[in-house]
């Protein structure tokens, strides 16, 4: 299962149990359905969650059936056609449908509740998310562009700042960061996907971090290995010039130990000196040997 279908299952478990939050709710899956105009109602969908709990819904809201039941799996389609019920959807929403264009009526979700129900409906109907596995997209669409607008300045209300755009004909409102999509799920009744979707984020973080950290131990063993090399090459040519045995005790004392112990870091090496000395003197001496010995 997708995690959109999981964030749509987790809403669907949501209890019916106020008359106020169910109309809203229906609400919004009509204004973000299909079809929804003076003619016709209709909701497709081929999630099994939403098409059991549509009918439960549009009972406890208002006391409606639909015309048109779903036959068989697949896409299945719910649908209202009967004039007396269409009258009764409008009347409640206080919409005129002979109205060329749906608006929001704000007076259906002046509660908390209501508006988290609205928008819940909305996404149920006309909303996706991406697995956040893989990046953060959610987005809520709609062909009423007026409803959009509306939707998105009640989303503003409730301190969400989505962003807004057109696509083939539907307008679109989104979110693209992971901090807004955990805000936006848990606000529309999903804790859930709120919470995969942070932890989803907290691990792309801290692999992440692993790999930098990776790659720059990896960067900085490079340079080691590079640098040692350098030395050895130069105490190597000291040698043969006959340079090295006129170096006093210390050079000559970093030099040996450079040879035998090619792999080693500095802080290694410092330690095998007699006595030991810190890491920045042993580095140095190593300096002065690399100076001495480079080609002329």
């Amino acid at each position: 299962m997708s995690f959109a279908l999981e964030v749509k299952s987790e809403l669907c478990r949501t209890p019916l149990s106020r008359r106020c939050c169910a109309q809203a709710e229906a609400y919004g899956v009509l204004l973000y359905c299909n079809t929804f105009h003076a003619e016709q109602a209709r909701i497709v969908t081929e999630h099994e969650a939403f098409a059991q709990r549509l009918p439960l819904l549009f009972k406890k809201a208002f006391k409606l059936t639909f015309d048109r039941f779903p036959q068989g799996g697949g896409k299945q389609t719910f649908s209202i056609e009967n004039p007396a019920k269409l009258a009764v959807l409008h009347q409640a929403f206080g919409s005129d449908p002979r109205a060329l264009a749906l608006h929001l009526n704000f007076a259906m979700v002046e509660e908390a509740c209501c508006r988290s129900a609205l928008l819940r409906g909305a996404f149920l109907a006309g909303g996706s998310v991406t697995d956040p596995r893989k990046g953060y997209h959610l987005e809520l669409a709609t062909s009423h562009h007026s409803v959009s607008r509306e939707v998105l300045a009640l989303m503003r209300e409730l301190d969400q700042e989505p962003k807004s755009a057109q696509r083939k004909g539907n307008a679109v409102i989104y979110f693209k960061q992971s901090e807004k999509i955990e805000d936006f799920l848990t606000c529309i009744g999903a804790p859930l996907a709120a919470m995969e979707v942070m932890n989803a984020k907290l691990e792309r973080d801290l692999r992440g971090k692993v790999n930098r950290r990776v790659n720059c131990d990896a960067a900085n063993l490079d340079k080691a290995v590079e640098a040692a090399m350098s030395q050895v090459e130069a105490i190597r040519r000291l040698e043969g010039s006959g340079t090295l045995v006129t170096l006093p005790d210390k050079l000559r004392e970093a030099a040996a130990l450079r040879l035998a112990h090619p792999e080693d870091t500095l802080a290694q090496l410092a330690q095998r000196c007699d006595p030991p000395i810190t890491k920045s003197a042993l580095n140095h001496r190593l300096r002065k040997l690399v100076e001495l010995g480079r080609p002329e």
